[in-house]
């Protein structure tokens, strides 16, 4: 053990961070495990285990393979079709009918993390997000073993009902045996993950999400109950989503002005607007960067960011793309007289 984790500890009860106290105090608990010290590593999980829906199984040979997330943190908005979806799977599992087991598909940035936390919270579910990089091992068969361990580690929680499990970017062990390089290791890897979601409990809540779905094993997708496509945005989708979040955030930023008719003009002349995750960042930096001077020098530097490649940017070509003379005032920080006066020439 290192000074480091004492110090998190502190750090992390100071600063009333539940969650990543607990995830310390698990470290400190697989490294007694891993020098033998048995008895001081289950004490430390009975410990956590009065606060924790998860059963310490701390044995030779096993390791708690979770990560605890918050889900607390700020949800991304989504379209109505996937806002149907998510509310269709909370209806499911309502039901206890056994549709538990969900794969979210889509390019990054789409909110499917995002979601799986805003599914937990509306479940009143604690989140644990697997750590794959416990669960892979460069060693001949050892992924295959872990991940039994894996899911016998979901079957030993003591409180299904209260749990979803997120296997984020699944597609670390489940690309295509076909197409792997490693065929038979990926045949066992995967394999394994078949075993264990046919024998899921099925009052756990899993939420698997891939960037890869074309790579995906096809076996492994149908054992889902559900694929929720997360790249179902129509452009109108982004910049009402857009609005959002600058709405959010400026209350954040006091100094910023509101001229959402401006902000929706920059959006609808991008060529691809992004995906919520990069808009969002996107929007935040422009606020961030911004003069507190200037209550519009965000949406300056949000216009140059988005169009920073293209050529087309000269006063004429910003009025042929409909921006009013106070507007490109605006993005160019040149006087509307002067705007006026070029445009004539």
């Amino acid at each position: 053990m290192k000074k480091k984790n004492v110090l998190n500890l502190i750090k992390y009860y100071a600063e009333k961070n539940d969650a990543a106290f607990k995830n310390e105090a698990y470290e400190i608990a697989r490294y007694f495990d891993e020098v033998n010290n048995y008895q001081l590593s289950e004490y430390i999980m009975a410990l956590l285990s009065d606060t924790n829906t998860f059963s310490p199984q701390m044995d030779v040979g096993t390791q708690m393979y979770f990560k605890r997330v918050d889900v607390n943190s700020e949800s991304l908005p989504l379209p109505d079709s996937i806002k149907d979806s998510v509310l269709g799977i909370v209806n499911a599992i309502g039901h206890n009918a056994g549709i538990n087991k969900f794969l979210f598909e889509g390019p990054p940035g789409t909110g499917k993390t995002e979601t799986a936390k805003q599914i937990a919270r509306i479940l009143e579910r604690d989140l644990f997000m697997v750590d794959f990089d416990l669960v892979i091992d460069s060693k001949l068969g050892q992924t295959s073993k872990n991940i039994a361990n894996l899911f016998e580690e979901i079957c030993n929680v003591s409180h299904p009902e209260k749990v979803v499990v997120l296997f984020d970017e699944i597609d670390a062990i489940a690309i295509d045996r076909i197409n792997s390089n490693d065929l038979r290791e990926m045949g066992r890897a995967t394999s394994s993950v078949l075993k264990g979601l046919d024998n899921l409990n099925n009052n756990v809540v899993l939420i698997a999400t891939t960037n890869l779905y074309k790579s995906f094993d096809k076996a492994l997708t149908r054992r889902f109950d559900s694929v929720i496509d997360f790249s179902s945005y129509t452009k109108l989708d982004l910049v009402a989503i857009g609005e959002i979040i600058l709405n959010d955030l400026l209350i954040k930023f006091k100094s910023a002005g509101r001229n959402m008719k401006l902000f929706r003009k920059i959006l609808e002349s991008m060529h691809q607007i992004p995906y919520p995750g990069d808009l969002k960042n996107l929007i935040k930096t422009s606020l961030a960067f911004s003069d507190p001077n200037n209550e519009y020098d965000y949406l300056k530097r949000l216009y140059s960011a988005v169009n920073k490649h293209n050529s087309e940017t000269g006063l004429k070509d910003l009025q042929n793309r409909g921006f009013t003379v106070r507007e490109i005032e605006i993005l160019t920080g040149i006087s509307k007289s002067q705007v006026s006066r070029e445009l004539k020439e």
